[in-house]
């Protein structure tokens, strides 16, 4: 984890979200610090994803506020660069590989969209970063599950954003994708001081990989440090006992 700032990634304040008449956030106040990989972990159905949304601004608030980077979330956008779930994406629009990653260099050239020749260049380094360097002349909706979060993170990477947002990046993919895209976001940390915050739900790779959780259940149970956050009694306030499979001696386990 690199040095932490002063400033947070994220800072939530009393944020409610509701569709119709039932309530997906209710009341959650929550910090994810700035150069430091944090994680919003919590069963189906808790509001993870709706969280993130609503710090982006995407979906609107009933209550709260939300501030990224110090900054309201529609000022900050251009230092944060947005995964969203696999789901949310239309894979048969035509569009290559490359044309996705080139969209993170849209903020710094405007609406012209005309690419200079140090965009086209971070466009390749971005692709070569992940192992799609090779498929950038591909249809989206040709790749596997893994490649297309892969083409993702490499938007990302060219956006040149402070702040990533991941919404279940890891989702359907295989291990060994996994673990080469933890091991990049890592090093964005470490090397470069970015700033991390995603859903994810296996808590062995958040135990292992994650600087900072938020253990969430339409409120917020608990935030802090992984290694003091993501004690038995937290995990089974959050999940239920039966959920998660906590029984004493894993109790043990988890408590390190």
């Amino acid at each position: 984890m690199a040095a932490p700032h002063a400033v947070p990634a994220i800072e939530l304040a009393h944020m409610t979200v509701s569709y119709g008449a039932s309530p997906v956030l209710w009341d959650v106040d929550a910090t994810f610090p700035a150069g430091a990989m944090s994680a919003i972990v919590g069963p189906n159905g808790s509001g993870k994803s709706t969280l993130l949304r609503a710090a982006l601004g995407l979906v609107p608030a009933d209550a709260g506020r939300a501030t990224i980077l110090g900054q309201p979330a529609r000022e900050a956008m251009r230092r944060v660069a947005y995964v969203p779930q696999r789901e949310a994406v239309d894979w048969d629009f035509p569009i290559t590989v490359r044309e996705v990653v080139e969209m993170g260099r849209y903020p710094s050239v405007g609406w012209i969209r005309r690419l200079r020749a140090e965009d086209r260049a971070i466009v390749d380094e971005s692709l070569e970063r992940v192992g799609m360097g090779p498929f950038a002349g591909r249809q989206i909706g040709q790749l596997s599950g893994g490649q297309r979060q892969r083409v993702f993170v490499a938007r990302a990477l060219a956006q040149r954003a402070e702040l990533l947002v991941l919404d279940e990046p890891f989702a359907g993919i295989d291990a060994r994708t996994e673990a080469a895209l933890l091991g990049l976001l890592a090093e964005l940390r470490d090397r470069e001081g970015r700033s991390v915050v995603m859903v994810h739900h296996d808590l062995q790779t958040v135990r292992e990989v994650v600087d900072w959780v938020l253990l969430l259940n339409v409120r917020a149970v608990a935030s802090g440090p992984v290694a003091t956050t993501m004690t038995p009694e937290n995990l089974r306030r959050a999940y239920g006992a039966g959920e998660v499979g906590l029984d004493e001696r894993e109790g043990a386990a988890w408590a390190g």
